[in-house]
Order: C-alpha cells, then structure tokens, then sequence
C-alpha cells in the first residue's frame, strides 16, 4: 500500500506563494558551513548510481548525470550532517543493463538508487528495487505512469501528462496554431508516451492532427517523413525523441528547408541537441524543466561551481541529477536514518523545497512520486535558447 499524501491544491498555492520570495535567491540550495556539524546517521551512507557510463546513452545522459551527482555529493558531504558515498554501476545504455546494475546494487544492501536516465530502462529495472524496498530515484525519467510502479519509485524530472498539458496551453495560446503534425520514435517508451499524451490533449483543444509519424530508435534518415509532413502544411511540428534523433531531425528540417511557417516544437530540447543540429534548430521551442538563466535558488551558484569543476557548461540532465541528490538529502536528514523505508516516507512528503529546477524553484512529489515545479519554456534565438516570454 502506497503511503503517499495527497496534494492538496492549497499545497499547490503554497508552491507558488514561498517560491515567488525564492526566485532572486543567488544562494546555493544549502549553505554551506564552516563549523562542524554532527551527522544525522554517523556513517556514510551507500548510494547507488546507475548512469550509462558506455553506449548510445553516455554521452547525451549518463557523463552528464554523474558529474551532477558528483557535484552535489561533495556539496552535501561538506556540510557535514549527511555524509553520502557513492556505488556506481554502469547501466551500459540498454534495459538488461539497467536491471543488472540494480540488482547488483540491491545485493550491496543500498537503501537508495538514483539515476535510471531512460525511461524503457526504469520500467525494466524499477521493480527489482520495488520488490527489495529500495528507493530508486530517476533524475531524467519522464514517461507518464511509472511511478504507479510503486511506492518506493520517485522522479525528478517534469513527466509528459504534467509537463505537455501546461506547455501545449501556453504554446498554442501564443502562436495560434490549429493544425498540427507529430514525429516520435516508436520503440522508446518516452517518445511514445511523449506522443501518446500530445495526441490526447491535441484532441481535447479540437487542434487537429494531420499526421503522425513514427521511426524507430537508432534511425538516421527522416527525410521521408519530413516530406510528407511539409506536403500536409501543417501549422507545427512536435518531436517526441531522444537527445539523437532529436538532433538528427532538426538537422534535417535545414537540408529539406523546412517551410518557417512550421513552428517546430520539441518538449524536451536542450542546447545538446541545439548544438549538434546547427540551423535546423532555429527557432525551434521546448519545454524544460531547468535553464542556465534561470534564477532559481542557488542556480547561479550551482553554474559557476560546475563551470570551475568541470570546465563546460552544466548541461540540463547534470542540472536534474545535481538537485535529485539534494532532494535524497533532504529526505534523508529529515528521517534521521539511513533506513529506506524511513527515506521513502520523507521523500513523500517533500513540499516546496528549494531546489535549482524550473525558474522559482519549488520542489515536490505527487502521489505518483512525480515531480511538481514550474517549467520553463525557451525558443532557440541565434544558436542559444532563450525563454519563451
């Protein structure tokens, strides 16, 4: 039986009401101190890592993640109340990977688990942590319904039947579109729930699909349905995709020329994928859950320290896992244990706490264990993303 609170709507005002005084915040998400502080449990607590470490996945997710996660342990660990190690596993970008790498880290007795980027991973993987009563913790996972998987299952990342609706109603309220057409892979569970949930609320705001078009993961060529879509004119395009294939068809839009008067419309674009895309990307819009100009409590902060670690840019699944690490914290300074069960039920009553996503901060979970916080929607101007005013 799951132990998870409702949230009310008064919860959900409250999101809104603290983080409006948060949101000029240029502080990190926990101060850090000079003086000693004793540990809420005296010994370092085993969490485990699963990241894509080789693979299709590694570059555009797993390298990211872990350096996130780095990050935010060393902040965490620093502070000095919870002191966290780390047990990290290789998920070699495939589902038999990511069930291994768990089981593996259900034997070493770890209460925890985080990471899982893919959401075809986690449901693969997520119920041997279920069935252990183990946390496991998925910092980019956004496909709807996982989290009914049970109740020792949590995301941080804005999934598809919470983050489309919001961003399908500000996007069409501003451009006015009425026709539309849809790509997304077909193999991926991401993409097809990606698609699944446009395709829902399309119909509820009698916005028309003209077409939707499938390929499958790994493809490179998408020009066939490229074509047919400009043949239909529709007024936008949304991708439902992966970091690659995300890339490869705006790519594509530019060597077909692209009508611009499709708006094209990706919910989860990243400069990863702007980048690699070049001038297919222009103009394009996305929905996200974290920006680099956002000024979210501790954000700033959070960029400039990534910037001297690492050298680059955070990059937003780096940003996902940095605050999925302070809100286990969190949880588990407030259990006052390294019991999982304990940090399962604190993990459920996270409200409004202060993290570095979306552009005011707020944190919380639903009943699902999904994540509740204002997203952000950007357009690419001039090779870089700006927000979508």
């Amino acid at each position: 039986m799951k132990t998870r609170r409702i949230l009310t709507s008064a919860s959900l005002l409250a999101v809104a009401t603290l983080t409006i005084g948060l949101s000029g915040c240029d502080k990190a998400v926990t101060v850090m101190s000079d003086n000693e502080v004793p540990r809420i449990v005296s010994e370092e607590i085993p969490i485990g890592v699963v990241v894509a470490l080789t693979g299709h996945h590694a570059e555009p997710y797993g390298l990211p993640m872990q350096r996130g996660f780095e990050l935010a342990r060393e902040e965490i660990n620093n502070i000095g109340d919870v002191g966290l190690r780390f047990i990290t596993v290789d998920d070699m970008s495939t589902p038999d990977g990511a069930k291994a790498a768990v089981q593996r880290l259900v034997d070493r007795k770890v209460p925890a688990i985080v990471g899982l980027a893919i959401s075809t991973h986690l449901k693969e993987a997520a119920p041997i942590a279920q069935e252990n009563r183990v946390i496991a913790f998925s910092s980019v996972s956004s496909a709807a319904g996982l989290g009914r998987i049970g109740d020792f299952v949590f995301r941080s990342s804005l999934v598809t039947n919470i983050s489309i609706p919001d961003g399908l109603m500000a996007t069409q309220e501003k451009l006015g579109y009425e026709k539309v057409a849809t790509i997304y892979d077909e193999i991926d569970l991401y993409s097809r729930s990606s698609n699944e949930v446009l395709r829902t609320v399309l119909g509820a705001n009698r916005i028309e699909i003209l077409t939707e078009e499938a390929f499958k993961t790994g493809d490179t060529d998408f020009s066939q349905q490229l074509t047919r879509i400009m043949a239909m004119d529709p007024d936008a395009l949304f991708i439902s995709a992966l970091s690659q294939e995300i890339a490869g068809i705006l790519s594509q839009t530019a060597e077909l020329e692209f009508p611009e008067s499709i708006q094209i419309i990706a919910p989860d674009l990243t400069m990863t994928e702007v980048q690699a895309a070049g001038d297919g990307a222009e103009g394009a819009i996305g929905f996200i859950g974290w920006s680099i100009m956002s000024d979210a409590p501790g954000n700033q902060a959070f960029v400039r320290n990534y910037r001297a670690r690492y050298g680059i840019d955070p990059e937003p699944w780096a940003a996902q896992s940095y605050a999925t690490l302070h809100v286990l914290a969190n949880a588990i300074k407030t259990a006052e244990s390294a019991d999982a069960t304990a940090i399962r039920d604190a993990l459920a009553q996270t409200r409004v706490f202060p993290t570095i996503l979306g552009r005011l901060g707020g944190f919380s979970f639903n009943p699902d264990g999904d994540a509740l916080y204002d997203q952000i929607l950007v357009v690419v101007k001039n090779g870089d993303l700006e927000f979508l005013e």
